[in-house]
């Protein structure tokens, strides 16, 4: 599940202007992305002005990106400083609320009704998340970056990414037990191990 990396060659003619191969590196981002800002500040409308917004910022950053990091590294830092500047300014001005009816789940197939049920439940988790615990989950388990990547993006240490990743994933199954809803022990597990080490 993990998010590749752009092609060498693409990367280096969409930072000396080809346009061509800058929409290359959108299309193959743009649905992560997406996704990624959809989650955090759960309006549609919003997270496709947003989503514009960070590629134009990334098109017009890209000649100055240093080729010794991570693509997707650089991508998803200045993914989170844009969608800071919006949840920062949305904080200064009035702002109806949104349903969670509204933000669109992810489609699952032929699931049975309880199982969309509680992914249903999960979202609703993870929306009352604080933004750097869910930027950090969501970076995690949506993205797919490792945590190292998750480190550079958001400019903390690896201690705070596994710190934040397993206080997430504990929050999110606090919030399910309430509505009756469990996680396995070995996702528990797995966690408690990734803090750990």
């Amino acid at each position: 599940m993990s998010l590749q990396q752009p092609d060498f060659g693409v990367l280096r003619k969409a930072q000396k202007g080809d346009e061509r191969a800058f929409s290359l590196i959108v299309r193959a981002y743009q649905v992560p992305v997406f996704n990624y800002v959809l989650r955090l500040v759960g309006d549609r409308a919003l997270a496709e002005d947003l989503t514009q917004e960070v590629f134009l910022r990334v098109y017009q950053g890209l000649p100055k990106f240093s080729l010794r990091s991570k693509f997707t590294t650089w991508l998803f830092q200045v993914t989170k400083n844009r969608v800071l500047d919006e949840l920062r300014a949305s904080e200064r001005r009035p702002r109806a609320l949104v349903a969670l009816e509204d933000v669109p789940p992810l489609e699952v197939v032929d699931a049975p009704f309880e199982r969309l049920e509680a992914i249903d439940a999960v979202w609703r988790a993870v929306e009352g998340l604080n933004v750097d615990l869910k930027m950090a989950l969501l970076l995690r388990d949506i993205v797919g970056l490792s945590y190292t990547e998750i480190a550079d993006s958001l400019e903390i240490t690896l201690a705070t990414v596994k710190w934040r990743i397993y206080k997430a994933r504990e929050d999110v199954q606090h919030a399910l037990a309430r509505e009756g809803i469990t996680i396995g022990a070995e996702t528990r597990a797995a966690d408690r191990q990734a803090v750990t080490s």
